[in-house]
């Protein structure tokens, strides 16, 4: 009654208006430009850091997210790879950023130089964050480094974007007032001069931000990628520099924050990963994102590829008990260990080997259900991010 199928693509009526890619960019590079050369306002990539570890997805068990240990030339190949096809990707007005740790960067600089030309350069933004652990032989070590490009003199850039209200936080040597119109401000006296600093003006970030929180154990945006970085982050890049409408790629897509905060942004995305875990990790949470802010009257539906398929390995049966009733099969997840329940779980129809998802199952506990009518397909990713497409065919059916 369940016949294991093939399908090259999937379609999502939400979860924002962009494409999650499971793949390796450098296999797909003349796809990608015959899709989407010149067209990205912002592309902004998050590699790994060439540490020469491994890094996991916690969720219920501990596995694998990613390795990063490849020799340095091999991982400085990759960087200025993924950097010149970056710079196809860019429109005219478009900015590039890669953020990368200390230990590395001064080479990824150079190589970014070799494909952007040193003009292009804008910033060196140090990405300050409080996290635990204190070094005890050094000084401690708590930043990153986001290396900011323009693929032209004519980028877009709009500080505003970012400002926030300066606020009523105490000035020190400063004398508080409030003037004619009634506006507080701040205020000092330098050369017989006096300089007011008013409460609701906008202050605007350096190329120091110390203001955006590394992503806690606990933090609600948590996916269960160890080296998740948080959307704060990412927003302040888009919104200033790309307009709502515009296409922001990010080619280590990891757990998919960037894509996150594009879509919540109203902008479009394209997010690429050679891992399964991290595709698996980015579908969901778009979809579920959608879901639970009410989200999905207003957002356009996203696709998912995978080049190529990997072989499935998620098998129904493991994970549900399944009963027919009015012809209709009820998949309901049975008693199991919490690292053992699947990762994702919906159902659709089947065209042309597309997936088109019209039901989810994302609460994934005992005694949750779902139901596959015939002709309808169940898509199922595993705990070990293994997948499969059923279609439900009754028995006595052609074909």
């Amino acid at each position: 009654m369940l016949k294991r199928i093939s399908c090259h693509g999937e379609l999502h009526l939400f979860g924002g208006e962009g494409t999650v890619i499971h793949a390796d960019f450098r296999d797909i590079t003349d796809e990608l430009l015959s899709r989407w050369r010149g067209a990205a306002r912002v592309v902004y990539l998050d590699p790994p850091f060439n540490t020469g570890s491994s890094f996991d997805f916690r969720r219920g068990k501990k596995q694998v997210a990613y390795s990063d240990a490849l020799p340095k030339e091999e991982y400085l190949a990759l960087i200025r790879d993924a950097a010149k096809l970056s710079y196809e990707l860019l429109s005219g007005d478009g900015t590039f950023f890669l953020h990368i740790d200390p230990r590395i960067s001064h080479l990824c600089r150079l190589e970014l130089d070799g494909v952007f030309g040193e003009d292009a350069f804008v910033n060196e933004i140090v990405w300050s964050y409080k996290s635990g652990g204190r070094a005890v032989n050094s000084f401690s070590k708590k930043h990153d480094v986001i290396y900011m490009y323009r693929r032209s003199p004519e980028a877009y850039f709009n500080i505003a974007a970012v400002g926030t209200r300066r606020g009523a936080d105490r000035r020190n040597h400063m004398k508080r007032g409030v003037d004619e119109e009634g506006r507080v401000f701040y205020s000092i006296r330098t050369n017989g001069k006096e300089y007011r600093y008013f409460e609701d003006d906008s202050v605007y970030p350096s190329d120091v931000w110390d203001d955006i929180e590394h992503l806690h154990q606990r933090d609600p945006e948590r996916t269960g990628f160890l080296t998740q970085k948080p959307e704060a982050l990412l927003k302040r890049m888009i919104l200033a520099c790309s307009e709502p409408g515009d296409l922001v790629i990010d080619l280590f897509g990891g757990s998919g924050t960037t894509a996150a905060a594009a879509a919540e942004l109203k902008r479009s995305f394209v997010s690429v990963d050679k891992g399964a875990c991290a595709s698996a990790v980015t579908r969901r949470r778009l979809i579920e994102r959608c879901l639970k802010l009410s989200l999905f009257d207003s957002v356009s539906p996203m696709s998912y590829e995978a080049y190529p398929c990997g072989a499935p390995c998620a098998e129904p049966e493991k994970y549900f008990d399944i009963t027919e009733k009015n012809g209709a099969l009820c998949f309901t997840i049975r008693k199991l260990p919490e690292n053992a329940l699947p990762y994702y779980a919906a159902v659709g129809t089947v065209s042309s080997e597309v997936f088109t998802a019209n039901d989810y199952l994302l609460r994934l506990r005992h005694g949750e259900s779902i139901t596959v009518k015939p002709g309808e397909c169940l898509h199922l990713v595993d705990e070990d991010f293994g997948e499969g497409y059923f279609l439900y065919e009754p028995e006595g059916s052609a074909g």
